[in-house]
């Protein structure tokens, strides 16, 4: 039976790039894996056929033939090629493929590790998240010592190659045709032995330090929204890069306001008198103070909107409203001459109780029918 055109049974056209077909083929080896494929007898078949064509178009020689002649440029017979490893050389690329997924990369696996990242809560005023602020912070960090500039050896020793691993920090165990790479046991993946650790940090090559950092704090963040210091995490091991530092902000409890994204909420306490009469009242805003005219027989729970005297969220170019919901506060510790006149203007109110009170007529009206 003729073989399948190698392009085609990645799937990609004949002028793909090296990183597109080692997905392709990533993606057939997962698909096909005998392993994660037990009923099905044409799994092993479609793997090895997605093995062989990456083999060979994977490699810069190879492929060039294999463009120019054909499957006759690479057959086996001729200087072997692929087809005479068949399934033997599976556990090169099962390592390959599921050493790159989970971080082992085979053979090629660096010793040379990234810092981890780190988080810094910070609290800030209302007023600081609306207009943007610079602070300074102090955090504790694994920083490179100073002392043997991250290699762990004493000043004027140098660690030594594993003799165990040879320096790759791993160690390749076989089972079968199964190849698997585990960390190395004596260099604990290091790829290196210190037999003069530094003094300072014991070998380590990083020491607990405490660091300041400047912190800009962008106008309009929120609750929860994080400000990324790159290359301000905890330094790498053996000379890898440092991670990134994540400064997650957070809102004081404010005394006056509540927010919602870019809009901010009060609660509003007029009197029983301006409710009835309606006036005119000064509120606070985050920039100063603005007037605000209450109409005649404003009720508890009516909410005014004045709007842009909000704030202008991080990422957006409008500001959010200011809204203020009134309520009615009930006046307290009466004389008994204001007693007097309430009690007066209850009476009368209770002429037309209807026309002064509508809504309380209203509600007794469906309390009555509820109860009959």
């Amino acid at each position: 039976m003729a073989k399948k055109d190698y392009y085609e049974v990645l799937g990609v056209n004949r002028d793909a790039a090296e990183d597109d077909i080692k997905k392709a083929y990533r993606k057939l080896a997962m698909k096909y894996h005998p392993d994660r494929n037990p009923d099905n007898p044409n799994a092993e078949e479609h793997f090895k056929e997605a093995k062989e064509a990456y083999e060979i178009l994977s490699d810069a020689q190879k492929r060039a033939a294999y463009d120019q002649y054909g499957h006759a440029g690479v057959d086996p017979s001729a200087g072997g090629g692929p087809g005479s490893q068949g399934f033997g050389n599976f556990a090169d690329a099962f390592g390959d493929i599921f050493g790159d997924i989970f971080g082992a990369g085979g053979g090629r696996r660096s010793n040379v590790y990234r810092g981890a990242d780190l988080r810094y809560n910070m609290e800030i005023s209302l007023e600081d998240a609306a207009r943007g602020t610079e602070t300074k912070i102090r955090i504790p960090v694994m920083a490179e010592c100073e002392t043997c500039h991250g290699s762990g050896a004493k000043p004027g020793t140098q660690p030594a190659t594993c003799s165990t691993c040879g320096g790759h920090g791993q160690v390749r165990m076989q089972q079968g045709f199964f190849s698997i790479q585990q960390t190395c046991p004596k260099c604990h993946g290091s790829g290196k032995m210190v037999s003069s650790p530094c003094p300072a940090c014991h070998g380590d090559g990083r020491i607990k330090q405490q660091k300041t950092l400047a912190v800009k704090i962008p106008a309009g963040v929120d609750e929860g929204d994080r400000i990324r210091l790159t290359g301000e995490g905890e330094a790498g091991v053996n000379g890898g890069p440092p991670g990134d530092l994540y400064v997650v902000v957070h809102l004081k409890k404010h005394a006056i306001f509540e927010r919602d994204g870019g809009d901010l909420h009060c609660e509003m306490p007029i009197s029983f008198t301006m409710a009835a009469l309606g006036g005119e009242i000064e509120i606070p805003t985050l920039d100063g103070h603005a007037k605000m005219k209450i109409p005649a027989e404003t009720q508890t729970g009516a909410v005014f909107r004045l709007r842009g005297k909000g704030i202008k969220a991080l990422r957006s170019n409008e500001h959010g409203d200011l809204l203020c919901h009134v309520m009615v506060e009930t006046p307290v510790k009466l004389t008994e001459r204001q007693k007097e006149l309430l009690r007066e203007l209850e009476e009368i109110n209770q002429l037309d109780a209807q026309k002064h009170s509508p809504r309380a007529k209203s509600w007794m009206a469906k309390v009555k029918e509820f109860f009959q």
